[in-house]
């Protein structure tokens, strides 16, 4: 048998079909991903080429499609997005689309009391790790006179009343709020609802999870703590130390 001739076979039958490496390149998309790389900076193809010392003229053709680029040539563009070359070859997440069907939404009433003022629906419980909250409330009318059970939790909150009159305290703030009317608010504050009607009031509810931002005198007061409890250094003053 002739190993030069088994040789030269398995070698043919390793190497990759151009067809499939044409494919796989496609497949990555590569020129569209350096294409919104670009675009995201507002950087024009000249500047781009000035940063990697290619032409315009060949990046054109590589965000078109109709040239391959080079490891060497893909390691310049990273570089100036400050990206790692594993960029342009890793699967792009798909993009996040959830319908969330009225049949399919559940009613739940309001939690920690015996007589609920409210109703609330989820409008995103299918979307997971999600960083806001949406739900559909319907504000129930009071017989009676009682006093709305207040809630805080971390984060802002979004409310646009879509039908009906609806009364919300947020701390030392009371107001009123009809159709079309909506506010905004730090949710770490006490706040409540309560129908202001004889009808329901219906309304739209946002709350979103990150924390408020640090204020410039709170992170002053901070520091200025920190340094009031640090302990000072008695070297070089000719105080003894013990």
């Amino acid at each position: 048998m002739d190993l030069a001739a088994v040789r030269n076979e398995e070698t043919q039958k390793s190497q990759v079909d151009p067809e499939t490496t044409e494919r796989f390149i496609a497949e990555k998309r590569i020129g569209e991903r350096i294409k919104r790389l670009r675009l995201k900076k507002s950087m024009g193809l000249v500047e781009l080429g000035r940063h990697t010392g290619l032409s315009a003229s060949f990046l054109s053709q590589l965000e078109t499609g109709r040239v391959v680029p080079t490891l060497r040539n893909l390691a310049r563009i990273a570089m100036v997005f400050s990206k790692d070359l594993s960029y342009f070859f890793e699967s792009e997440p798909q993009a996040l689309f959830r319908v969330h069907r009225r049949k399919e939404r559940v009613r739940l009433p309001q939690t920690g009391v015996e007589e609920p003022t409210y109703f609330f629906e989820s409008l995103g419980y299918m979307v997971p790790d999600r960083s806001m909250d949406p739900y559909f409330a319907e504000f129930i009318p009071q017989e009676k006179s009682q006093e709305p059970r207040a809630h805080m939790h971390p984060g802002y909150e979004f409310l646009y009343v879509l039908d009906g009159m609806l009364d919300l305290h947020h701390g030392e703030n009371h107001c009123t709020l009809e159709p079309g009317d909506a506010v905004y608010f730090d949710a770490s504050t006490p706040h409540s609802y309560v129908c202001a009607g004889k009808k329901p009031a219906d309304a739209l509810i946002v709350t979103m999870h990150q924390a408020p931002a640090p204020q410039p005198v709170t992170l002053l007061r901070t520091a200025g703590t920190a340094m009031l409890q640090r302990p000072v250094s008695t070297r070089g003053t000719g105080t003894a130390e013990r």
